[in-house]
């Protein structure tokens, strides 16, 4: 995955109709977007990687 998830998923038509921030244990950030397309819906989160440079992206389906 490149290091803009939520500009791909953009660009794959998604659009965002969401938005939140957790604190994961006072370690990083973690950043929820709730994306739809089409009647489908999914949550992308993305995180800093813990070492190193970049992002850590997870998607789940709703």
């Amino acid at each position: 995955m490149s290091n803009k998830p939520l500009s791909d998923a953009v660009k794959q038509g998604w659009s965002v109709v969401g938005y939140s921030v957790t604190d994961s244990s006072g370690e990083t950030w973690k950043h929820n977007f709730l994306l739809a397309r089409s009647g489908q819906h999914k949550v992308l989160t993305v995180r800093k990687k813990m070492l190193g440079d970049g992002v850590v992206a997870e998607e789940m389906e709703v």
